[in-house]
């Protein structure tokens, strides 16, 4: 395992991490809590430094996972997790993939610290991040110093923000990170969905200063390279959500990328992350892992050979073109344009491919 800093801070993490919503929140199966610790205890093993949480995963169940797996080693691993969905109000108020409502009331996020800190057994979190900030949420004051304040005080060492839970917020991130400063920013990027998060990525890279961590890394699963068209998903597992013209659409795609596992020692799941971590401002990487399988595939992948210039600009070349499949341009959640920006307004899509420079792009939801 190979192990990137956090710029500007002593925060050393694991290349890939471990997201604890596969393990807490039921939906990519069912895990008892020995089993839950066994596998962290495993990912451990094999590299894995960084777990990173959320309050609301499971209601509190991801962070005393964490603590039943490491609180007697907590020197050995960085724990990022995420506060601002208030589910201490409302406990029983999440349906399906809809949200519940946050909450940017600097004592409510400080009370959700000092919760999150008990669930955890620890006096302090590594990185934490305002949960799925919104379009709201980025110009509010008082969320961004609250966190500055935790960590003068000692409660985080580094704070950020996630996007999300669908794709899309590209000003939201670009302000995160030009406005705000933040050092962290966890957003959904991965080979098949590029945009916005190579945007985003890029101007991390540029800024110096804002550590990215990339989560749907895998495509919800496509790019694990397990699916056929008769895979089907149960009632309760997240991917259900996905139309069944993105898993038909997916597998053509994979076509176009067999040359970058195929005869190279690696598996397509491993490319992936390896395509991902071709950027230094990424600092982990968090694959949707449910099997003690899936997670040696992944750790592996961080000591594999970087994938080439010559495969990052092939990659490059068929995202331009959608990889050579026809279908709906994707909608994006959060504010995709914005007069006066070099992005948005003079983005447009080349063919059946993601966004490119060029004329005004339609706006998103």
């Amino acid at each position: 395992m190979k192990y990137r800093s956090y710029p500007g801070t002593d925060i050393n993490v694991s290349e890939v991490g471990f997201g604890l919503w596969t393990l807490a929140a039921g939906w990519w199966g069912e895990f008892t809590d020995d089993e839950a610790v066994a596998m962290l205890h495993r990912a451990h093993d094999l590299g894995i430094t960084l777990f990173d949480s959320a309050d609301t995963y499971g209601n509190g169940r991801a962070d005393e996972l964490l603590r039943r797996a490491f609180g007697g080693r907590r020197d050995r691993v960085v724990i990022t997790t995420k506060v601002g969905y208030d589910f201490y109000s409302n406990p029983d108020a999440r349906r399906g993939q809809q949200e519940i409502p946050h909450s940017a009331d600097p004592k409510y996020l400080r009370f959700a610290v000092e919760e999150s800190l008990k669930r955890l057994g620890t006096d302090v979190i590594d990185v934490l991040s305002y949960h799925n900030a919104h379009e709201e949420h980025v110009p509010d004051d008082a969320i961004w110093e609250t966190l500055e304040a935790l960590r003068v005080e000692g409660k985080i060492r580094a704070w950020g923000g996630a996007l999300g839970p669908s794709n899309g917020y590209l000003f939201e991130g670009l302000d995160l990170i030009r406005e705000r400063r933040a050092q962290n920013l966890q957003l959904i990027n991965n080979i098949l969905e590029p945009f916005p998060g190579q945007i985003l990525t890029e101007a991390a890279e540029q800024s110096g200063r804002t550590g990215i961590q990339v989560r749907v890394t895998h495509s919800s699963g496509m790019l694990e390279g397990k699916y056929t068209a008769d895979t089907e998903f149960a009632k309760n597992d997240h991917r259900r959500h996905r139309p069944r013209s993105w898993l038909i659409n997916g597998l053509q795609k994979l076509e176009s990328l067999r040359f970058l596992h195929e005869g190279r020692g690696m598996t397509l799941g491993q490319a992936s992350l390896k395509w991902l971590l071709a950027s230094p401002a990424v600092m982990t990487t968090l694959p949707n892992i449910y099997n003690v399988e899936q997670l040696e595939e992944f750790a592996a992948a961080s000591d594999l050979p970087d994938l080439t210039a010559d495969d990052l600009s092939r990659i490059a070349e068929l995202q331009r073109t959608n990889f050579g499949v026809h279908e709906d341009h994707m909608r994006y959640k959060g504010t995709m344009q914005r007069d006066g920006e070099p992005f948005g307004p003079v983005y447009r899509y080349e063919g059946d491919g993601y966004p490119v420079a060029g004329a005004e792009m339609a706006a998103a939801d």
